[in-house]
């Protein structure tokens, strides 16, 4: 349960980042900016990539491309699936909320043990490894906790 909190908390700041480098900026347009800023995606491969609905990436690319960040193009593999790619004042956009958000990490960093930090980032990395392989699957099919587990676990 504790990372409900935790989470709250990041997605808190993370549409704080967001408007404070452009008023207009949300968090989840920042990440779509972010998951197009090197290569432009179709608004499905969007939506794979963050674990999103499709109908929610494009209300969001629409957006975006209502508000000059980003812009249809067609895409040589499938006429009908447009690519979403940023565009300059997209760009410039990305960059300002990158430059807010590298205040803030390095601020929420300070006094921290680094090697805590890398330890913890991996520690992370593996958990959305995990999360990432048992995505879809029924939680009924979930293995039981080892024995050990339930022993520490006081109701079990």
């Amino acid at each position: 349960m504790r990372v409900f909190p935790l989470n709250h908390r990041l997605t808190a700041a993370g549409e704080a980042i967001a408007h404070a480098a452009d008023a207009n900026q949300t968090l989840a347009r920042w990440i779509v900016l972010e998951t197009i800023s090197d290569q432009p995606a179709t608004v499905a491969d969007i939506g794979r990539r963050l674990g999103l609905a499709r109908q929610g990436v494009q209300r969001l690319a629409d957006a975006l491309v209502a508000g000059g960040l980003a812009t249809y193009a067609a895409n040589p593999r499938h006429r009908r699936a447009s690519l979403v790619q940023i565009s300059p004042r997209g760009r410039q956009s990305l960059r300002q909320i990158q430059a807010v958000q590298r205040a803030w990490a390095d601020r929420m960093a300070a006094g921290l043990d680094p090697q805590q930090l890398e330890l913890a980032c991996a520690f992370i990395d593996r958990v959305l490894e995990r999360l990432g392989q048992d995505l879809g699957r029924p939680l009924a099919q979930t293995p039981p906790a080892s024995p050990a587990a339930q022993q520490a676990d006081p109701s079990g």
